[in-house]
């Protein structure tokens, strides 16, 4: 029993440390990267402190103080976790009216691109039928085997790479004013453009997939902040309503998103939802939000799900929105702080190392 109670110590303390880890706000991969698994250190310290106490609670001080620790963290990770529950308030309300003139459904997915499995997508989107699709990952193969949805989708924005950061934009719904930008690094694309809704309304999209800060990609998140940073005050500045998608390879309760919405006013539909987790599709046990779709308080939404796996590592995400113009004053957009907005002119203006 010595050396069990020794690991469930030393388990328990790792875990301590890893929720301590992110709150160093540095843009290193080794801080940020222990935002990922918020749920599965919930999980362990839920087991930790319960097995402990259970098992080897005394007067001892050295069991007291850990026994302390290991209930403070647990109480620490329900107290992050609890927005993304459904018990949580919801930010976006759900539509209570039908106005099809008014609605757009989204269907984003990263495809993996060594996946071959192409017939699945598109028997997937032709499943769904969504308004608009956005593919990441792509690279001349996919845009070659996604040229069926030209029948259906008449508007496309292909920018096909094989550095794992090609992007296939495809809509039923008129785009115009379309930009590809390269905000940050000339090798990864983003997407801008006008979404003209059935009803007329103009809807400013945003198209994202910033680099992850990890070994092999990027051992900083500052390109990741600050291209999603950029986009925020794009949004913020616009006077349409706006809709932001992608993989942005961060999960959505990570201080970068929190700051993401405050400086933009967007709103994230997981908030009193769920999780939804879309990355690792192939690891139950190390899935995370990695897929996003963010909207202005213009919008309600209509649906919101994770989709079946075409051999991807990510899910799919659909998201159906409706655009009405009373919600803006229904729902509470994110304010952000003067200190929010002087560390996002800092991530701004940092240069990557």
């Amino acid at each position: 029993m010595y050396y069990f109670k020794t690991f469930l110590e030393v388990a328990g303390v790792l875990i301590v440390m890893m929720s301590l880890i992110p709150l160093v706000r540095s843009d290193y991969w080794t801080f940020r990267v222990f935002e990922y698994p918020r749920l599965q250190k919930l999980v362990l310290s839920v087991v930790i402190a319960g097995v402990y106490m259970s098992l080897f609670l005394s007067t001892d001080l050295q069991t007291l103080v850990l026994s302390g620790a290991f209930v403070l963290n647990t109480i620490y990770l329900c107290y992050l976790v609890y927005p993304f529950t459904r018990i949580a308030s919801k930010v976006i309300q759900s539509a209570k009216t039908h106005l099809p003139e008014n609605r757009l459904s989204i269907l984003s997915s990263n495809v993996f691109q060594d996946n071959r499995n192409t017939a699945g997508c598109v028997s997937l989107i032709r499943k769904y039928d969504p308004d608009l699709v956005l593919l990441l990952e792509t690279d001349n193969f996919w845009h070659q085997n996604m040229l069926s949805l030209r029948e259906s989708y008449p508007y496309e924005v292909p920018v096909p790479l094989e550095n794992t950061y090609g992007m296939l934009l495809y809509s039923k719904l008129e785009l115009s004013e379309i930009q590809v930008r390269y905000l940050v690094d000339e090798e990864i694309p983003s997407i801008k453009a006008l979404v003209t809704l059935p009803s007329g309304q103009q809807v400013q999209l945003f198209c994202v997939h910033p680099t992850p800060p990890v070994p092999g990609e990027n051992l900083h998140s500052t390109e990741r902040d600050k291209e999603l940073l950029l986009v925020a005050k794009e949004v913020k500045a616009s006077s349409l309503p706006c809709i932001v998608v992608g993989d942005l390879n961060d999960v959505a309760w990570s201080y970068t998103t929190d700051l993401f919405t405050k400086i933009s006013g967007l709103l994230d539909p997981r908030i009193g939802r769920g999780f939804y987790n879309t990355f690792h599709a192939k690891m139950p046990l190390l899935r995370f939000p990695l897929d996003h779709v963010f909207c202005s308080t213009d919008f309600k939404l209509v649906e919101l799900a994770r989709l079946e796996n075409f051999s991807s590592d990510h899910f799919p995400i659909l998201l159906s929105l409706q655009y009405e113009p009373a919600a803006s004053m229904e729902q509470e957009e994110p304010e952000a702080e003067p200190e929010d907005i002087e560390l996002a002119n800092e991530k701004i203006s940092k240069e990557a190392p």
